[in-house]
């Protein structure tokens, strides 16, 4: 890649912040206005931060290269270990058990105020970033250019360690309860009701619209859009993708359709519902990040074009950096979310007492926030291996665990639902199932682990892992739904 083609990314990344963006871990001189202790105090966490910090400098790096060319991304990233990339897809910010890592990481950890990331896995590929990002002349100036800012940057605000543990989770409720609204609207839109494109009988299951949509979305705000948000705030990215996106797809409510499918028999329909399934997300998440790459050129040509003629744009003033700017965003937060769940709670009180319409909908809304929270909880096991040796480490077990383990409970609730047989039963086994198992499962993330390994040439590991997601899934579901409905012949 040309040196003048580098120097023209490098600057478009300007226009949008990215030389001057601050990532969840990054370090910087203190405001001008803290005191002398605060300097010193913050002076001395400087060199502890710096692994974590160069780290998340280094993957907004990679992310940033994916939006530029896709095509020479995939050259670069050929070498790299592709669950550290999918950990930079849908990351945040979590708290780890006492006694999971050592002091060294504990004590970055307690600078920070924040819960380790899973920095195993990063720490140990930062040998292979650098040998990998240095091999273009446009990465070379990118990363010349982050350490040559690293020493200009202003910090951030940031939050204590239970405000910015809380403002993650209440994001993600927030957000999560727009995913459950949506997913519900595009069943309803596109099921035998309405447009009658969908149905439980057909390879085109009733969750493949918002499955696809969020997959879409995923490639925008996942991967082309992630650093321009997280410039502005890193609550609001992790709620936007692991809130959102994750809540609005699900892949219980996709493999226990499949397991109904096979349970009545029909086999083709089920396998057919699995690869064409595959397929669309897939494809969707590739649709997403190249139109995302051309809308993202689009408007930095615009602002370039208004820069020439003396227009200037205030991306600071987006920026939620300081105490004021932090605390009114977690209020408005804390609000909605309140309003959102006394609402739900009220309406399935009131629609349950009569087993109206919308019960199903409110019962989901009701049980939704906990369905994120341990997805997002599970997501610290992606890129940390498997036993003492932590062998497979590409795997994004986090994500894995999530996704069987929602598709097992989810059948556990459906041969459920069969054997009591009342209305109301069906309709709270209905709503947990909308809320709690759609929200703990997630496409829009699995999608985007895959897409990452097609990506960085990493065919084998892409296809592994998606093969052992549906297996494991698909033959719980067997196991626990298929089973009992044929000894018990339940209709």
């Amino acid at each position: 890649m040309e040196s003048s083609s580098a120097r023209s990314n490098v600057s478009e990344r300007n226009h949008l912040g990215y030389a001057r963006s601050t990532s969840m871990d990054s370090t910087g001189p203190p405001l001008a206005g803290r005191s002398g202790s605060m300097l010193s105090r913050r002076s001395s966490r400087q060199s502890s931060r710096g692994s974590i910090s160069l780290s998340r400098e280094m993957g907004d790096s990679i992310l940033s290269s994916m939006r530029h060319s896709l095509q020479s991304a995939d050259q670069l990233l050929g070498d790299i270990d592709s669950s550290v990339l999918a950990q930079l897809i849908e990351s945040g910010r979590v708290l780890s058990p006492e006694g999971d890592v050592d002091e060294d990481t504990a004590r970055i950890s307690e600078h920070n105020k924040i819960g380790p990331l899973p920095d195993e896995a990063i720490k140990q590929n930062n040998e292979k970033f650098a040998s990998a990002l240095v091999s273009s002349a446009e990465t070379k100036d990118t990363i010349s250019n982050i350490l040559a800012d690293s020493s200009t940057k202003v910090e951030p605000y940031k939050l204590s360690l239970r405000l910015d543990y809380a403002a993650y989770m209440i994001h993600l409720a927030v957000f999560g309860f727009l995913g459950v609204f949506t997913r519900y609207g595009l069943q309803k839109l596109f099921g035998p009701d309405c447009l009658a494109l969908t149905s439980d009988q057909s390879p085109l299951y009733p969750d493949l619209p918002s499955n696809m949509l969020g997959s879409f979305l995923m490639g925008w705000f996942g991967i082309i859009f992630k650093a321009d948000i997280r410039y502005i705030s890193d609550h609001l990215i992790v709620g936007i993708t692991t809130g959102y996106m994750g809540s609005l797809t699900t892949f219980s409510g996709w493999n226990q359709k499949m397991v109904g499918l096979s349970s009545k028999g029909h086999w083709v329909n089920a396998i057919a519902g699995v690869v064409l399934g595959m397929f669309i997300v897939n494809e969707s998440i590739t649709i997403g990040a190249e139109t995302g790459e051309r809308l993202r050129s689009l408007i930095l040509k615009y602002i370039r074009e208004k820069s020439l003629i003396g227009h200037k744009y205030g991306w600071e003033h987006w920026r939620v950096d300081t105490r004021t700017k932090q605390f009114v965003l977690l209020s408005v937060m804390i609000i909605l979310m309140s309003s959102f769940w006394v609402l739900s709670i009220v309406l399935t009180v009131v629609k349950m007492h009569s087993l109206a319409d919308g019960a199903v909908l409110w019962m989901g809304c009701s049980v939704a926030p906990p369905g994120v929270w341990l997805r997002w909880y599970l997501a610290r096991l992606n890129g940390q291996g498997i036993g003492k040796q932590r062998s497979l480490k590409w795997l994004p077990i986090g994500t894995l665990v999530a996704n069987v383990l929602a598709a097992g409970i989810m059948a556990v609730l459906a041969v459920t639902s069969k054997a009591v047989h009342t209305k109301r039963s069906t309709t709270i086994l209905s709503g947990i199932q909308l809320g709690f198992l759609g929200c703990l499962s997630t496409v829009s993330t699995f999608a985007a682990e895959v897409y990452t390994m097609r990506r960085s040439g990493q065919i084998a590991r892409a296809f592994v892992y998606a093969a052992s997601t549906f297996l494991l899934s698909f033959v719980l579901g067997t196991l626990v739904y298929s089973v009992p409905v044929w000894e018990k012949h339940y209709k």
